[in-house]
């Protein structure tokens, strides 16, 4: 007999973890009144558990002793996690090959509730380089990682992505979802994803995805660069490349 999972949910950790994750890039400190009100919590419940995860280093205080942010054990795990991931440590020296021989940086992500989390960022040398920060987030319609990853998940996982509010970065980004599934098909199609300056203006990217032992794909690499770089006629090359580097890392994941 199968039990319903929020069976199993103890309610003072759910709620540690909805104060931990009101903490993002916009909000990358807050005070008490603050989290309790983004979490829903009353402030005094708010107060007793975030004192819990300050003792256990899950947050700390900012210098001015009035707010609070993330406290180093929570940097400890995400380290953890991602030296854990397979994927990374296989895709790490195939980014660096791609960086070399393209002189653009290369970045590695992951598809986060909607969103792609960058894992991984090997630098090029050019003075002016485009690059992703390992631990954050873009939206997955408009960047070319988030669409490699769009085109070949499960139903399922993109269904809230195309039914939710597809927010215009760029007078290019695609804001229609049945428009974003013909651009979907068309990357299962040739393999490679392209933000044709869809993020940022003046920006072109391209991603490949990386699949796992039984061809589900778990991550994607991307390259993204200037437009007066990264050229129409230069992304077929890129990508080409980039593919054949992702079915190697593939590979390699299964091993490692």
């Amino acid at each position: 007999m199968e039990r319903d999972p929020e069976t199993y949910n103890v309610r003072a950790v759910e709620r540690a973890m909805r104060i931990l994750s009101s903490f993002d890039g916009e909000h990358p400190d807050r005070g008490v009144s603050e989290i309790a009100q983004a979490t829903g919590l009353h402030k005094a419940t708010a107060h007793r558990i975030m004192m819990t995860l300050l003792s256990g280093g899950f947050l700390e205080r900012t210098p001015d002793g009035e707010r609070f942010q993330l406290g180093l054990r929570v940097v400890e795990l995400g380290l953890g996690a991602l030296r854990g991931l397979d994927f990374r440590r296989a895709a790490f020296p195939y980014m660096q090959q791609l960086v070399e021989r393209f002189q653009e940086s290369c970045d590695l992500g992951i598809f986060d509730q909607g969103q792609v989390l960058y894992i991984e960022v090997v630098l090029s040398d050019q003075a002016l380089t485009i690059i992703s920060r390992v631990g954050g987030h873009l939206p997955a319609h408009c960047t070319a990682t988030g669409k490699a990853l769009l085109a070949f998940l499960p139903a399922d996982i993109v269904e809230p992505v195309l039914s939710g509010p597809l927010e215009a970065c760029t007078d290019k980004t695609i804001t229609s979802p049945a428009r974003l599934q013909e651009e979907l098909e068309a990357i299962r199609q040739r393999g490679y994803a392209v933000d044709d300056e869809e993020l940022s203006a003046g920006i072109r990217a391209i991603a490949v995805p990386i699949r796992d032992i039984d061809l589900n794909v778990v991550a994607a690499i991307g390259m993204p660069g200037p437009v007066s770089r990264m050229t129409h006629e230069r992304v077929p090359v890129v990508a080409e490349a980039m593919m054949e580097a992702a079915d190697v890392i593939s590979a390699q994941v299964v091993r490692v």
